[in-house]
């Protein structure tokens, strides 16, 4: 009996191939590398992540807001996974 390949889910929890998956790391990884792509990610970071809203904030708007931090530290993981995935 061959044994079934387990099937890869990628950070974002898509599946795909683990090599595509890598090399969208690594993708994500070279675009934010350089200083200009690094002040990017930390203004993307400074609307986001580092956002605090009052107790006025609405679901609406928290959902949203929600929504915009996970793609930033989404680009945060992918950045560790290739740097993770070159020290292999």
């Amino acid at each position: 009996m061959v044994p079934k390949q387990q099937a890869n889910i990628g950070i974002d929890g898509v599946q795909r191939s683990k090599a595509n998956d890598v090399n969208i790391s690594q993708n994500v990884a070279e675009v934010f590398s350089t200083p200009t792509g690094q002040a990017v990610l930390q203004y993307l970071k400074s609307i986001t992540i580092q956002m605090v809203h009052g107790p006025d904030v609405t679901t609406e708007a928290l959902r949203h807001l929600e929504g915009q931090r996970f793609i930033v530290a989404l680009m945060d993981q992918r950045i560790a996974h290739a740097h993770r995935s070159k020290n292999k």
